[in-house]
Formats: C-alpha cells, sequence, structure tokens
C-alpha cells in the first residue's frame, strides 16, 4: 500500500508540475491577448502589435492615455502577481529578466523606429506618457 501511495504521488506530483508549466506559459499570454491595448492596435492603428506588421496609425487611445506600454507592463505585473500569490521567487526574476528584455527593446528598436515613422506626433505622446509606472490622469492629444 506504501508503494501505491507514493507512485501516486509522484504521478500527482507530475501531473501538478506540467499543468503549473503550461498555466505558467500560457496564462500571461491568454491575459495580455485580452487587454484592451491589442484591440486598438487593429482598430485605431490599423495593423498590429507585432514589428512585422506595425500599424501606420500611432495609437494613444484606451491604455495608451496612461503608459506607453500597457502590454508589456500588463505581461510582467501578472508574472509579478504570480510570484506573490505562489510566493515563488523565481517568478520575480523571471519577471524583472523580461522587464529588462522588454526596457531594452523598447529603448533600441521600438522607441527609434516609433520617432522615425510618427514625428512629432510620437514626440508629443512621449512627452507626456510615461513609458513604465501610468499617469493617475488620462493624457489627451491636441
Amino acid at each position: 500500500m506504501s508503494s501505491q501511495r507514493v507512485s501516486g504521488t509522484a504521478v500527482q506530483r507530475t501531473i501538478a508540475v506540467l499543468g503549473s508549466a503550461v498555466f505558467f506559459v500560457v496564462a500571461p499570454c491568454t491575459l495580455a491577448g485580452l487587454v484592451d491595448a491589442f484591440a486598438r492596435f487593429a482598430l485605431q492603428g490599423l495593423g498590429t502589435p507585432a514589428p512585422i506588421a506595425p500599424p501606420p496609425n500611432l495609437v494613444v487611445t484606451g491604455l495608451y492615455r496612461y503608459v506607453r506600454n500597457p502590454i508589456y507592463v500588463a505581461v510582467v505585473a501578472i508574472i509579478l502577481g504570480q510570484a506573490v500569490l505562489m510566493g515563488d521567487s523565481r517568478l520575480i526574476v523571471y519577471g524583472a529578466l523580461l522587464w529588462l528584455f522588454f526596457h531594452v527593446f523598447v529603448l533600441a528598436y521600438e522607441e527609434p523606429t516609433l520617432e522615425r515613422t510618427f514625428g512629432s506626433e510620437y514626440e508629443a505622446f512621449r512627452a507626456a506618457v510615461p513609458r513604465w509606472i501610468p499617469r493617475m490622469t488620462p493624457w489627451r492629444s491636441k
């Protein structure tokens, strides 16, 4: 009976680990996919958030009135929230490394590209809306 209990426990642990791993990958992607910011790329920007199919119009409504990178902020916040809920410091490290990757990508690629593409329109947006820490009140473009 003892060997069945250990065997059952091993199977349960394996299932739990695999289920947690799938949730770890799928949940942030799924929840970020529900963020209003994705819809704005299609509806206002007439494009996608992917660098290979960028929008021809600058997206500055919705959550973008509060923070310039709401999708990245949401993904990192979800991961850090999971770290707190699960009490897992590895998730904090993962969230921090992911944020660092996003930060370097934004500085090296996204912001220079947006500046070249949208010029003064992007400059006004960038001057008024913070990159990572949301504003308390929404920005209104003129």
